[in-house]
């Protein structure tokens, strides 16, 4: 049994694997995931942490808590700041089934580092066999200072049990009977490598703004993007990444998710540059499967500025199994943002100037 799918997410609830205060609304089953809610507080502390074996989040949390506050009303989260929150799910899940959690796409589009800690973990976004316990939200704004509420949706989790992921040889198989990569050469090993587009004359992306204002991350179609990026431009093919910046750029593969299987982006190699590729990571069942899409890569560079070059690899898709296709598809009778998007901003955004 692999990646379990909505109808059978609907199952585990039904059945108090899956828990919740107040109860799980039908709109948070996703097509091979379950968006997860934040709680009524939140809490300032010192320094991201791992509670590690055999110790639970809020031991930790005692330990390095500067202050807590209400979620009720909304507050703001300040950028550089490390929030512990609760959130409303709790599992309880059977010896064989473990969880995989990650950023929903509009969360890592915002630079919003957020990831999900449990009782005992070791791992960010890990949560082993036959877990039972509530579920925690590390939450650091890292561009902007963002306005949340308790019942905001800024992470999802994704069930499996046994082996999930395709090799290699099976993803040949794949991409040969239902093409995985539109308009470029399917490269792969350990995966679906992926590269970044820079070509044209015009737009290829958007650098964060240092000092910009508060987003309300339940205001949709509200911003400016003026006020919040700044247009990055390449030269021959070519930009250079600043230390510290984070950028919003676009695969130049289009990508395609055959309704029997999901993905996850993975970086590629450590070696391949001073940036990072990715902070939201699920691919759902049927993402660019009746109209190709893109994946926008957020990327933010780490120590030396670094030249990028159009066509360089910078990350990979991992494929894995579906128990079976889910009830509904992404893009399909659901509200996907983000179905056969080309370089995109998140949400909350107005349609940037062309």
């Amino acid at each position: 049994m692999p990646v379990l799918p909505s109808q059978q997410l609907r199952i585990l609830i039904a059945q108090g694997v899956i828990d919740a205060d107040p109860a799980i609304a039908e709109d948070q089953v996703q097509p091979a995931s379950l968006d997860l809610r934040l709680g009524s507080f939140a809490v300032r502390v010192r320094a991201s942490f791992l509670p590690g074996q055999g110790r639970e989040v809020q031991d930790r949390i005692r330990d390095l808590e500067m202050h807590r506050f209400d979620l009720t009303a909304g507050a703001v989260l300040e950028r550089g700041c490390v929030y512990l929150i609760p959130l409303a799910e709790r599992l309880a899940l059977p010896g064989h089934v473990d969880a995989v959690a990650n950023a929903k796409s509009s969360t890592g589009r915002l630079d919003l580092l957020t990831r999900t800690v449990c009782d005992g973990g070791t791992e960010f976004d890990r949560i082993p066999r036959g877990y039972t316990g509530r579920l925690w939200a590390e939450v650091c704004p890292r561009s902007f200072a963002v306005l949340v509420r308790a019942g905001m949706r800024l992470n999802q989790l994704r069930l499996r049990s046994g082996e999930v992921r395709l090799d290699d040889d099976a993803l040949e198989r794949l991409h040969v009977a239902s093409p995985i990569v539109r308009g470029a050469e399917a490269r792969i090993a350990d995966g679906l490598a992926f590269s970044v587009d820079l070509s044209g004359g015009g737009r290829v992306g958007w650098r964060a703004r240092p000092h910009a204002g508060v987003i309300d991350l339940d205001r949709i179609g509200h911003y400016d993007p003026a006020a919040f990026w700044e247009d990055v431009r390449a030269e021959d093919g070519r930009i250079i990444l600043d230390p510290g910046a984070f950028y919003i750029l676009m695969s130049r593969e289009a990508v395609s998710i055959p309704p029997r299987f999901a993905a996850e982006m993975a970086p590629f190699l450590a070696m391949v540059g001073e940036f990072r590729v990715h902070y939201a990571g699920f691919f759902d069942p049927g993402f660019g499967w009746t109209t190709p899409s893109r994946a926008v890569l957020e990327v933010r560079c780490h120590e030396a500025p670094f030249a990028l070059e159009h066509g360089q690899i910078v990350g990979k898709l991992l494929f894995e199994r579906m128990e079976e296709e889910p009830d509904r598809l992404y893009g399909s009778s659901i509200a996907s943002h983000y179905q056969g998007q080309a370089l995109k901003l998140s949400k909350h955004f107005l349609a940037p100037d062309p």
